[in-house]
């Protein structure tokens, strides 16, 4: 069933890796499907080495199949900021009232993607600018949450971040039922 089935997107190198294991370890506990999600026909390489396998290509992401993707951040993030794929993926999944989540440096990828204009967001601290430029409220909270959209600014809020992303599916789900 796709309410309980969540998409995590990666960048191909340097993807923050404790994001990463501590998001897929509470989705997994949670009794989530959890998809891997990136633009490579390899695999995905973190910070420190971890090496994981995508299980979709960025373009055969299908926002019908999931309950809310969540992207991870880290240094290999920036080189997606501008990726017109996954801006466009972003907004399908805002069209249709899922979840998106951010942390890092990733929040700025959802806020190219123009849903969040005029609003609330957070991200680490060093791309605070990057927010800004695209109209966006940057927050000095560590987890932000505005509607559909949850955005966080270091690792080391990946549990909060993770679990009000779970809170915030599951209140979803509720509300089309």
């Amino acid at each position: 069933m796709y309410t309980k089935s969540v998409v995590l997107f990666l960048a191909e190198k340097d993807f923050d890796e404790q994001e990463f294991l501590v998001s897929k370890k509470v989705l997994v506990s949670n009794n989530f499907n959890v998809f891997i999600c990136s633009d490579t026909n390899s695999v995905c390489i973190g910070n420190n080495g971890l090496k994981v396998k995508n299980d979709i290509i960025l373009p055969n992401l299908n926002h019908a199949n999931f309950a809310g993707i969540i992207i991870i951040g880290g240094r290999g993030i920036v080189n997606y900021f501008d990726n017109p794929k996954l801006k466009s993926s972003i907004q399908d999944f805002n069209k249709n009232k899922k979840i998106i989540a951010a942390i890092c440096a990733a929040p700025v990828i959802i806020a190219k993607s123009g849903i969040l204009e005029g609003k609330e967001a957070a991200c680490n601290l060093n791309y605070k600018k990057e927010l800004e430029k695209e109209a966006v409220v940057f927050s000095n909270d560590n987890i932000v949450e505005t509607k559909n959209i949850i955005t966080a600014q270091n690792s080391i809020d990946s549990s909060m971040f993770i679990s009000k992303t779970i809170m915030a599916i599951q209140a979803a789900n509720s509300k089309k039922y």
